[in-house]
């Protein structure tokens, strides 16, 4: 794989994602909530930022990326078209089915809309990843926040599903715990989800990401993919807003 990519903690319970391709040595962060981590992990690669990328305009994304960007003022700021009034002012505004290059690898850009009306995913194909923000969680998926929402992040799910199914996801927080103790709930008898489950726990256990997950994992243990129409994809969701397990 030519691009490597990395959860970086930040915040509470965030990840920023640390890019580097192998053949050019192009660094990138992706939705840097916090200055301090992002500055860290660059310098720790070379001192050398030449992306960031943008995901959503949440703050806990976006918050870093003033400070980002007077540290390295060569980098580009990246994001999505639908959001760019509410995005810090972006270099390259991307839409649906366009192409975003990084050192010699090259993303293709997928408007995932449900958490919030203007999401965006970059899909590093070649290298297997998307970096999915907070539409889909290892277990779980984001919360809807805008009319709309709920049909919308169903509809992403489906086209996320049509992904290869080693495709990573790297995702923006740290939520698998919960999310598999809800997930339970759901599908108690589900050996593939309590696997996840274990495992998430040894992993935290050990002060390690449970993420990136795959499609695979997620196909078989998501209470979200799992879901046969968008009735009960809704009431899974609603039961989620108000579990307190």
């Amino acid at each position: 794989m030519a691009v490597k990519v990395e959860a970086v903690p930040c915040l509470e319970d965030n990840y920023l994602w640390l890019l580097r391709d192998g053949p050019t040595g192009a660094v990138a962060i992706c939705d840097p909530g916090e200055a301090a981590p992002a500055i860290a992990a660059v310098e720790a690669a070379g001192g050398k930022l030449d992306a960031i990328l943008l995901t959503h305009h949440h703050g806990d994304h976006i918050d870093g990326v003033a400070e980002l960007k007077a540290r390295f003022p060569e980098a580009r700021i990246i994001g999505g078209k639908p959001d760019a009034h509410r995005l810090p002012k972006l270099d390259l505004a991307v839409d649906e089915g366009d192409t975003v290059h990084f050192g010699a690898a090259e993303a293709k850009v997928m408007h995932l809309p449900g958490h919030t009306t203007g999401h965006i995913a970059f899909h590093f194909a070649a290298d297997h990843f998307l970096l999915c923000g907070d539409v889909v969680f290892a277990l779980g998926c984001g919360r809807p926040l805008e009319p709309g929402g709920m049909e919308a992040l169903f509809k992403s799910f489906q086209r996320l599903a049509k992904l290869p199914p080693d495709t990573r996801f790297c995702c923006g927080h740290e939520y698998t715990e919960a999310n598999a103790r809800f997930a339970l709930t759901i599908e108690p008898g589900n050996k593939a989800l309590r696997a996840e489950a274990e495992a998430a726990s040894a992993l935290r256990a050990a002060g390690r990401p449970t993420v990136p997950t795959t499609l695979a994992q997620e196909l078989v243990a998501n209470p979200y993919f799992r879901a046969r129409d968008l009735a009960e994809f809704t009431a899974r969701r609603e039961a989620k807003n108000h579990f307190r397990g």
